[in-house]
């Protein structure tokens, strides 16, 4: 199943390769337009009434990533469900190596394949599950100090090249398959985490129920990085808010309100870097003025896209 919002050409794309991939397994393509106002869903209709197999569903509002794929997942029929995003290219066998490698498994299982660049270059886009330490160093100067440095590397599988199949503790929802019956017992994405860390949730859940994730190296899926929500202007607010509802499910107020500490700290750092990179008056208190402003509403507890 793939989300799509406004982001057409990827998306024709993400589906084309799909068409042409000639899958041993019987399956269907569920694609949900999550309320695109580029001409998106008009296009993908009338592709999926060109491909057998293909279903387009509209929703007439941004659901937003959670939400929209739960909806999605809804309507699926088969034993196993694919999240895929709209920015991905499925390459020839992909999803036959992801579907052999679940047949073969005799308890819970479920796996993600190696995304490459357009140049073919792997992403390194596994990581672990995050912790207090990683709060405390994420995305922050200190990140690289010498002790501090292990947590950073560790978080981000620094000690894994990517090239080779082993378990993971949390790949990408890129693309990521598993059995619809334990999408089904997990309730699927939490719709709290609206756009991100439902992903990392998933995997925390799935994990501690007992299932292994799996990196399939030789499963090779092409991925157009951040393209399917680079134009999102209130990216920054609701990755922040997110993580915060994250961290306060899995760690409690006391977590939420670290998180929160820390997203202020970051701040000031990055108050003190505008300092120094604008050196026009006028032009620094610009750039600090929309820092307070998507700060302001990182914490506020009042969705910004209300």
């Amino acid at each position: 199943m793939i989300l799509s919002w406004n982001t057409k050409e990827l998306s024709l794309a993400c589906l084309q390769a799909l068409a042409s991939d000639e899958c041993r397994y019987q399956r269907e393509v569920i694609l949900l337009d999550n309320g695109s106002q580029d001409g998106s869903a008009e296009a993908i209709e009338e592709f999926c009434a060109k491909h057998e197999g293909f279903r387009c569903l509209r929703s007439d509002e941004n659901l937003g990533y959670a939400i929209g794929n739960n909806r999605a997942a809804s309507e699926a029929r088969g034993r196993y469900l694919c999240l895929l995003n709209s920015d991905t290219e499925v390459r020839p066998g992909a999803l036959d190596g992801l579907l052999d490698y679940l047949e073969g498994q005799s308890a819970d299982a479920a796996v993600a394949p190696r995304l490459v660049n357009a140049d073919g270059t792997t992403q390194r886009a596994c990581k672990r599950i995050p912790g207090w330490g990683v709060a405390c160093v994420y995305d922050m100067p200190w990140a690289s100090w010498p002790l501090l440095r292990r947590i950073d590397d560790a978080y981000f599988y620094k000690d894994f090249d990517h090239e080779s199949s082993q378990e993971v503790e949390q790949p990408p929802a890129s693309c990521f398959v598993l059995p619809t019956r334990l999408w089904e017992e997990m309730g699927g994405f939490d719709e709290d985490l609206w756009l991100f860390y439902n992903d990392v949730d998933l995997c925390r859940r799935l994990a501690q129920s007992g299932c292994v994730i799996h990196y399939l190296a030789e499963a090779e899926v092409l991925h157009h990085e951040g393209a399917s929500t680079r134009n999102f202007i209130h990216m920054v607010p609701i990755w922040a808010r997110n993580r915060i509802a994250y961290y306060r499910k899995h760690h409690g107020p006391l977590g939420a309100r670290f998180v929160r500490f820390m997203i202020r700290v970051r701040g000031w750092v990055e108050w003190w870097r505008l300092g120094q990179t604008h050196r026009d008056p006028t032009d620094r208190r610009a750039a600090r003025r929309d820092l307070s402003r998507v700060l302001a509403e990182a914490l506020s507890r009042k969705s910004p896209l209300s």
